[in-house]
């Protein structure tokens, strides 16, 4: 009996380490190069506290709190590591989830990895020149394109357009 016990135990083990690896993620850095590339001790000069945890560390902020939310002029969204268009206001929208969404983003400005935290199969986005963590995509948005690009708002800086733009 004594001896089962253990071989459960073992097994049981086992089976939580190897679900603990499915479950974590693998950051965008560690499987491509950028453009843009810096040490961690350049991008906590660069960054603020908060943009660093999610640009650097795959971090998420307080639905609700980022002043992006409620952003509503003409402009582009931008990276806020390295200043790549992200993002045009025009496909801006509420999604009601407390996180600044878009339903497409600009052309050749994201990049695409698979995320299992949490127990879940997730797409992650992320910047495709300096690798940056800015959120998720999902397949729940509205037309034209039916996807949500759940977008950490301290992870971008706003540019409005010109006066003429309005």
């Amino acid at each position: 009996m004594f001896d089962r016990r253990i071989l459960l135990a073992s097994v049981a083990g086992l089976f939580g380490l190897a679900a603990f690896r499915w479950l974590r993620t693998t950051p965008a850095q560690a499987a491509e190069k950028f453009e843009v590339e810096k040490t961690d001790a350049e991008w906590r000069a660069q960054l603020t506290p908060q943009q660093y945890e999610i640009l650097r560390k795959h971090g998420t902020e307080r639905p609700g709190s980022s002043p992006l939310l409620k952003e509503k002029r003409k402009g582009i969204f931008a990276c806020a590591g390295c200043d790549l268009p992200l993002f045009s206001s025009d496909t801006k929208y509420d999604s009601g989830t407390g996180w600044p969404s878009f339903w497409q983003p600009l052309d050749n400005a994201l990049g695409k990895t698979e995320d299992r935290t949490f127990g879940m199969l997730r797409t992650e986005v992320h910047c495709r020149r300096c690798g940056g963590h800015l959120g998720h995509v999902f397949d729940d948005g509205p037309k034209p394109t039916g996807l949500r690009y759940c977008i950490d708002g301290f992870g971008l800086v706003f540019h409005p357009a010109g006066p003429s733009a309005s």
